[in-house]
């Protein structure tokens, strides 16, 4: 059926909008629920069917190949077709791509289905926060867009700890992937009421931003190489080192929880202090509990995942940092444009991470995973504080807010930081 614009007046409270929006939140809970039980179920079956690490790492990288085209190819479909359709073809094909994987479990058939779910997934989330954000009022946006993320880190969280439900050399596993995902229709279709208008913006280039802020697009891009190195090897490091299906679900779990106890207080203080000189230290952290995590994996599981969950509080909020340092050097009217380059540059990242991590697993073992994330934030670090002597601080009346994002998030809550920080109408 058609899409129809019925647009009502948004709620100018937080309770309200949680009201109005709530399916919104617990459809888009479940799509997470699936996207975090189907990220590392992959890692482990990989492992356990023997794959080659630097096979394992291709595959994995073909999801992020997928969702920078879906990224691409979501907007123009829905312009044409209108977001109802758009949503309900992309969800039913990522769960049919759920099922497969158990039927073939090869690794160039893998490749191909997760190059699928990614562009699946792109059209599912831009799709999404469309709606969650047409939902919201100049009020409430900036609230809503950290309940989101909560909703996300949430959902992925939990998503780890479903593992545990059957054994992953099964296919029980990909089944309930493929149930969350087609649940995840029900309560967003049913709420969705009338479809907001959709125009894509117009792009900023990746040369024309990288000159307003280069550290902002290296630390983006180098932030979504890290998250993807985390979520898509993290499985087949932990299985390496002989963790347990059991101990994996925690492994992966401790960085996200991790992120949801230090996202706020990395921001907040973000925005009291030089935003850059907060980056550069939670990054220098962030190459520090991943160096210290290589002999915790020798001395006690326990220290291992206190030192992840560091890790996930140090390096997942990065993005956010990244993101939020960028619109500090832009123009108002050149944020929006911004937006798809800054997200352009976090895919790039995250395709060239598992490749490159999987490579060094390859000739350094499975402490490999490691030493690579360790590397990327030490350089990051680096590039900081040489950006620093080239360039002064801003006044610190002159950063904008902070606003929690997720390194899988699509252009539209990217460009929620901006119209939380200007008071805008939204760009669906």
């Amino acid at each position: 059926m058609p899409d129809i614009d019925t647009r009502n007046h948004n709620p100018s409270s937080i309770a309200a909008a949680l009201g109005a929006t709530w399916a919104l939140l617990l459809g888009i809970g479940l799509l997470n629920l699936g996207d975090g039980l189907q990220a590392t179920l992959l890692g482990v079956r990989a492992a356990l069917e023997s794959f080659p690490t630097t096979a394992t790492g291709l595959l994995m990288s073909a999801f992020y190949i997928g969702f920078l085209a879906g990224s691409l190819f979501a907007p123009r479909s829905v312009e044409r077709v209108g977001h109802i359709r758009v949503f309900g073809a992309l969800a039913s094909l990522a769960s049919a791509a759920a099922l497969i994987y158990s039927v073939f479990v090869t690794p160039w058939a893998w490749a191909v289905l997760r190059f699928v779910s990614g562009v699946c997934f792109a059209g599912l989330y831009i799709v999404a926060e469309s709606w969650l954000n047409d939902r919201a009022s100049n009020e409430t946006r900036g609230q809503l867009l950290s309940v989101y993320m909560l909703v996300t880190f949430g959902g992925i969280a939990v998503g780890q700890l479903l593992l545990n439900v059957a054994h992953p050399g099964g296919y029980q596993l990909f089944i309930l992937t493929s149930v969350l995902i087609s649940v995840a229709l029900v309560p967003l279709l049913l709420s969705a009421g009338g479809a907001p208008s959709f125009a894509q913006p117009a792009a900023l280039s990746l040369r024309a931003l990288y000159k307003l802020s280069p550290l902002g697009v290296l630390a983006t891009a180098l932030s979504g190489m890290s998250s993807a190195i985390f979520f898509s090897m993290g499985p087949v490091y932990a299985q390496g080192i002989g963790l347990s299906v059991r101990d994996i679900s925690f492994f992966m779990t401790a960085a996200v929880l991790g992120c949801l106890v230090l996202q706020w207080p990395v921001g907040r203080l973000s925005d009291r202090l030089d935003r850059r000189r907060v980056l550069t230290g939670v990054t220098f952290l962030a190459a520090l509990a991943a160096a210290v995590a290589i002999p915790a994996a020798v001395v006690s599981r326990d220290i291992l995942l206190l030192a992840i969950a560091c890790f996930g509080g140090l390096a997942l909020p990065m993005y956010a940092l990244a993101i939020a340092h960028a619109n500090d050097s832009l123009e108002p009217e050149e944020l929006v444009a911004a937006s798809s380059g800054l997200v352009l540059a976090s895919g790039v990242g995250a395709v060239l991470g598992p490749v490159s991590a999987s490579a060094i697993m390859e000739v350094f073992g499975a402490q490999g995973f490691w030493w690579s994330l360790a590397a990327i934030h030490a350089f990051v670090g680096v590039f900081a504080l040489y950006r620093m002597l080239r360039r002064s601080a801003k006044p610190l009346t002159d950063q904008g807010e902070f606003h929690p994002v997720s390194s899988r998030a699509s252009m539209v809550a990217v460009e929620w930081t901006h119209d939380t920080e200007h008071g805008d109408e939204p760009t669906p």
